[in-house]
């Protein structure tokens, strides 16, 4: 039961940045479309993008900074069959968090506040860690 937990977990963060991706694709096409940026001034750089885009971009390339560590943290606990309920409470804690994080970024963007969800998120990361470094290293069946 806790491993389909934490597999929904990784689910939904992989479904929240499958979305970011699509968005950032539509918006972009789009802003071609209206030649608000020649696509010769994007080939090597994103900084001729209208702002908006530049938003969503940065928010789905910061699903590739700590989530990388969530999704290893997320396999670890499965395949070492540490997954209880309290690594997928942490788990869906980070994922909570990081959509929240996500829609602040998107949105009005309000640095402080994101800034927050951040750490808050990391936090979670940061105790879903401790807690399978302490089983695993506390486990005898480690050699």
């Amino acid at each position: 039961m806790a491993e389909r937990a934490l597999l929904a977990a990784v689910f939904a963060q992989v479904a929240m940045t499958f979305a970011l991706l699509v968005w950032l694709g539509r918006a972009r096409a789009v802003s071609a479309a209206r030649r608000e940026v020649e696509l010769a001034d994007v080939a090597l750089s994103s900084d001729a993008w209208p702002d908006r885009i530049k938003q969503i971009a940065n928010s789905f390339a910061n699903q590739f900074e700590l989530p990388v560590l969530f999704y290893v943290a997320a396999l670890l606990a499965i395949v070492t069959r540490q997954a209880d309920g309290i690594a997928a409470g942490l788990a869906w804690a980070f994922v909570a968090l990081r959509m929240v994080h996500a829609y602040i970024h998107v949105t009005h963007n309000h640095v402080i506040r994101r800034f927050q969800m951040y750490v808050a998120g990391f936090a979670m990361l940061a105790a879903l860690w401790l807690y399978l470094a302490v089983r695993l290293l506390a486990s005898p069946g480690l050699a």
